[in-house]
């Protein structure tokens, strides 16, 4: 077996469940946000009465909390990621709730007065703001355009009209029509370095949004491109973009 199809096989076999990127640790590198958003989050939480946490993924970044508010609920909508938070989070006083991407939150108006998300599939502002109490606070980091876009592109071919989405300055205007004010707003671009196509498929799998459809069978020849691309020039490099949100709730 070549190299490349070794590499191939690694990143096809690896477990993408969960939100970390452990596996691909070695193999990529993206640098951090500078505010430190695990620190701030476990800040809020431990002053919180009522947390809600959306899209907690496998619940990895939210357990780094060491307090929860007495009320503490996260939601996931991808059944194997609902499972492995409920695994860590349960026994922590954590209620995991499965919900379906697209429907209304499960929970009353005026439930919490904290709700959170790291890297959101699609803030829904009304329904944050349905669920807040007067005066409580949506805290979040926010992924924003054009993020990984350069590998997407190889794929894909150019972008323009997607490169447009997930701006801070459309989700500001979408929470403002939703009742909510902003308290801070901080932005950040990051270089990612990418040192094999092992890393590349374990990222096309998990994060199945960037090439709909991927698979390696469809996608075979176009990864083999870029696995002679990187042992020509080294690691391909790509940037990503996130922001920092806090808004309130309008009483």
């Amino acid at each position: 077996m070549s190299d490349f199809d070794q590499l191939l096989a690694l990143g096809s076999a690896a477990d993408v469940t969960g939100w970390d990127f452990d596996w691909v640790a070695d193999r990529a590198t993206e640098e951090r946000p500078p505010w430190g958003y695990a620190r701030l989050l476990a800040e809020r939480l431990s002053a919180a009465s009522a947390s809600l946490d959306l899209d907690t993924g496998g619940g990895e970044v939210l357990a780094e909390a060491e307090t929860f508010a007495p009320i503490a609920v996260a939601t996931e909508s991808w059944p194997p990621n609902a499972a492995k938070a409920a695994a860590l989070l349960h026994s922590r006083g954590v209620v995991v709730v499965r919900t379906e991407a697209d429907a209304p939150l499960p929970f009353v108006d005026a439930a919490f007065d904290l709700v959170t998300s790291r890297h959101p599939v699609a803030p829904r502002w009304t329904e944050i703001a349905r669920v807040l109490r007067a005066g409580g606070t949506y805290f979040a980091q926010h992924v924003g355009p054009a993020s990984g876009f350069e590998l997407i592109e190889f794929f894909l071919g150019p972008q323009p009209e997607a490169r447009r989405g997930r701006h801070p300055d459309l989700e500001v205007t979408a929470a403002e029509a939703a009742g909510l004010e902003i308290v801070d707003l901080r932005e950040a671009t990051l270089r990612i370095e990418i040192r094999d196509v092992a890393a590349v498929v374990y990222l096309l799998r998990k994060l199945v949004w960037w090439v709909p459809g991927f698979t390696v069978e469809v996608y075979r020849e176009r990864l083999r491109d870029l696995h002679e691309l990187i042992g020509r020039e080294g690691p391909f490099v790509a940037h990503s973009t996130r922001h920092l949100i806090e808004a309130q709730r309008r009483g």
